[in-house]
Parts: structure tokens; C-alpha cells; sequence
């Protein structure tokens, strides 16, 4: 693909993931258009023209793939049994893939949309996005200076007070509908886990439904053993009212404790843009603490960056470089939710073969 042009963008999907997550880093990175937003609502098709004049609206996914030829990439950001199909379709139509989380309901299908991906010689890429959060860079940071000495236990959350189950797919329990939060905040957890502490060798999980009326999962804790050693306790529900520390890691020379989770979430939902004045960055009341038992020190944040998720897309397509996220990754990370799946009905240790 020569340097000098854009790689032309096809955002399947745009409801909360496509309108806030996808659609604003998308247009704010150079060497990215995007040029197409399929949606089959009208409201949405609106808002679409309204935030990005000159953007094409279509109403369905069949329209694209007839016109795969003016596009270089699609990304798929919809309800999550419809992951696998449009992956699939995508490729078969000579395009570039980027997948929301999760990447497919299942690590079977994963490897699926991998090796059809291979048949085509074409990249597919898992949206883990919050592999740049600012908590993860900055801890990445720590842990690259071994300022924290071995680390012990890695203590993640992602919590929320949602007391109310709300309609939709997220709560469906059918299978291939993939919800309820341990796929939902639990694929991010996860995803963090192996990034910053590699494999795992076993999986303890208890995975709940606590409110009135909900269907799927609402109180999530998954423990990880990974290879080197690691313990990884993650956390998601839905009934936090007073949410825990977004980290705590531990080391056998220092721990790193921050309470508050990354700003982004919220600066793009409120319409703020990569690029701005202060993007990412944490106020210093929100900074880490650094302590080993004898003193201790706030840690300034490396200002979150999903932006850089893109800027590797682009690297990768233009140069051949290495995609932002290794689809083996999402494999890995599925399987984990498939192991945790059997631990909880079992209430047990699940080893990953």
C-alpha cells in the first residue's frame, strides 16, 4: 500500500463501541479515513453524517462487500455472535480486520477467523484497547525499570454500580450472544494479565449473578497463575458500590497501588479527541503510589494513548510491521474464559493444557 495514501476505513457498527471508541480514533490518526459507517439504525446513520461530513452510511454489511474494493479495512464493532460471520465475510471480501472484544465467543472460532486470515494473507487484529490505558503504561514502565523487584500479585478491577439490569444482548444467555461481564470487562482484565505477565498455567474463577432479575454473570473474580510465577486476581461486577484500588501489584521489592482507572472512557464519550490539549493525562491527585515499607512516592501517569492502537494499524498495513495486538493473544484470552466457565461450575482449579 503505497505511503502517501490513506487507508480507507469500512466501521461496521455504530452504537456506544463504534461512536466512541472506534469512529473518533479513527478519524483522528493520520493515514486513517474513515469512509463508510454501516448501520441499519436511522438515528444513528444521522449522528454519523452529523460527526464526520463526507463519511458514507450504509445499511447493511452486504452493500460493503460489493463495494470491498474502495476499502482497505473494516472494523467490527456489533453485538458479539455477529463477531465470527462479519470477520469471515471481511476477509473473503480482501479486506483487513480489526475485532472489538470479545474477538468470538469462542477460542475455536478465534482460531477460525486466524487461519482464514492466513488463507488470504490478509491481518486480523483483537481491539484490546486497554492495553493502553494510562494505569497499564505506567505500571509497563515500572515493571520494565524493576522498581517493584519480582512481582508477587498483580491485583486488577474494573468495577461498576449498575444495580438495574439493562435489555439487551449483553444480558441474553445464549450462548453465542457471548455476554455477561466476564466476557464483557472480564476479555479486558484478562487481556491486561497476559500482556503484562505472559501465559498462564491455571485458572480459579467465581462467576456469579447477584441482582434481581439479571440472567448473566454480574460479579466476576478470576485468580491466574501465570508461568513465571505471577498470581493475577481480577475483578468485574456490576453491584460495586464503592469500588476497590483500579491496581495493586506487589513486588519483593515495592507495591504500586493507584485507586482511579484511565480518563479516556469518559473524555471521549464527552467528545474530546487524540490530539487535544492534555489527552490522556492524569491530574496528579490521580497518580499511583509507589511504597516500600519505608517510604513512599507518587508516580506521574504516562497519559493514556488508544490512539496508539490505530497509529500500529497503520504502521502494519503500510510496513509490514508487527499489528498492535497478536490475534494468539485473544486465543489465549479466550480460553481463559472458557477455563474459568469450567472452574466456576466445578469450584476448582482449571489447568490450561
Amino acid at each position: 500500500m503505497p505511503d502517501k495514501k490513506d487507508i480507507r476505513v469500512a466501521l461496521i457498527g455504530f452504537g456506544l463501541g463504534g461512536a466512541y471508541f472506534h469512529a473518533p480514533l479513527i478519524a483522528a490518526m493520520p493515514g486513517l479515513t474513515l469512509a463508510t459507517v454501516v448501520t441499519g439504525n436511522a438515528e444513528r446513520a444521522a449522528q454519523a453524517l452529523r460527526d464526520y461530513p463526507g463519511v458514507q452510511v450504509m445499511g447493511d454489511p452486504d452493500r460493503l462487500w460489493r463495494h470491498a474494493a474502495d476499502h482497505d479495512l473494516v472494523v467490527i464493532s456489533t453485538p458479539n455472535r455477529s463477531h465470527v460471520p462479519l470477520a469471515l465475510a471481511a476477509l473473503d471480501a480482501g479486506l483487513a480486520v480489526v475485532i472489538d472484544k470479545p474477538f468470538a465467543p469462542t477460542a475455536a472460532e478465534a482460531r477460525l477467523v486466524i487461519a482464514k486470515a492466513q488463507e488470504k494473507k490478509l491481518v486480523v487484529c483483537p481491539y484490546h484497547i486497554r492495553r493502553w490505558d494510562s494505569e497499564c503504561r505506567t505500571l509497563l514502565g515500572l515493571l520494565e525499570r524493576g522498581e517493584l523487584g519480582r512481582v508477587l500479585r498483580f491485583e486488577s478491577r474494573l468495577e461498576r454500580w449498575r444495580p438495574q439490569p439493562k435489555a439487551g444482548w449483553k444480558e441474553s444467555t445464549d450462548p453465542l450472544d457471548a455476554g455477561g461481564m466476564l466476557y464483557d470487562i472480564g476479555s479486558h482484565l484478562i487481556d491486561q494479565a497476559l500482556y503484562l505477565f505472559g501465559p498462564v498455567r491455571d485458572v480459579y474463577a467465581e462467576i456469579d449473578i447477584r441482582r434481581a432479575g439479571a440472567a448473566t454473570d454480574d460479579d466476576v473474580f478470576v485468580a491466574l497463575t501465570h508461568l513465571n510465577g505471577v498470581r493475577s486476581h481480577l475483578w468485574t461486577s456490576c453491584l460495586a458500590a464503592q469500588t476497590g484500588a483500579r491496581l495493586r501489584v506487589m513486588g519483593d521489592r515495592a507495591a504500586f497501588v493507584k485507586q482511579h482507572g484511565d480518563v479516556q472512557e469518559a473524555a471521549l464519550r464527552a467528545g474530546g479527541r487524540p490530539g487535544q490539549s492534555g489527552w490522556g493525562e492524569d491530574p496528579p491527585e490521580r497518580w499511583g503510589i509507589l511504597g516500600d515499607g519505608a517510604t513512599q512516592r507518587a508516580i506521574p501517569s504516562l497519559p493514556g494513548a488508544y490512539q496508539d492502537f490505530y497509529a500500529g494499524m497503520v504502521r502494519a498495513l503500510r510496513d509490514g510491521a508487527p499489528l498492535p495486538v497478536n490475534p494468539e493473544g485473544a486465543v489465549a484470552g479466550l480460553a481463559i474464559i472458557e477455563a474459568a466457565q469450567r472452574s466456576a461450575a466445578q469450584r476448582a482449579v482449571v489447568a490450561l493444557a
